[in-house]
């Protein structure tokens, strides 16, 4: 990092914070330090699932499937994301889930980047 510039690996990267590119989180003095948004790379094997349901959602998120094969679980809905480039948008207060039907990637994009709901690896929750 110089100047106010990193180049990284999405996938190298991902690796160091649970799969988070940008966002909050990062350190004030990272050019990837955003309260904005949040940005994750998400690498899933087949099988993997979120410990918990998220509730009381308060940003607006977007997945979009790079690869695999994936399932978003809503309130009274199942989204698949099947092909390269399908996508789903939420809003505040839905709750949701998700399920890797196949060994996945997806890219999320969350606004506003707040602390929030988070699953850590042994399943209690936290804030990320």
């Amino acid at each position: 990092m110089t100047h106010g510039v990193y180049v990284g690996n999405a996938g190298k990267d991902a690796a160091l914070d649970r799969g988070w590119l940008l966002g909050h989180f990062k350190d004030v003095a990272d050019p990837r330090h955003s309260e904005d948004v949040e940005i994750k790379w998400g690498v899933h094997p087949k099988g993997d699932a979120r410990a918990r349901w998220v509730t009381g959602e308060e940003r607006t998120a977007l997945q979009v499937l790079i690869s695999g094969r994936f399932r978003v679980e809503l309130p009274g809905r199942s989204v698949v994301l099947a092909e390269q480039g399908d996508y789903v948008v939420w809003g505040r207060g839905v709750d949701h889930s998700w399920f890797a039907e196949e060994e996945s990637v997806v890219l999320t994009v969350r606004w506003p980047s707040v602390p929030g709901y988070r699953v850590d690896q042994d399943g209690s929750a936290g804030t990320a």
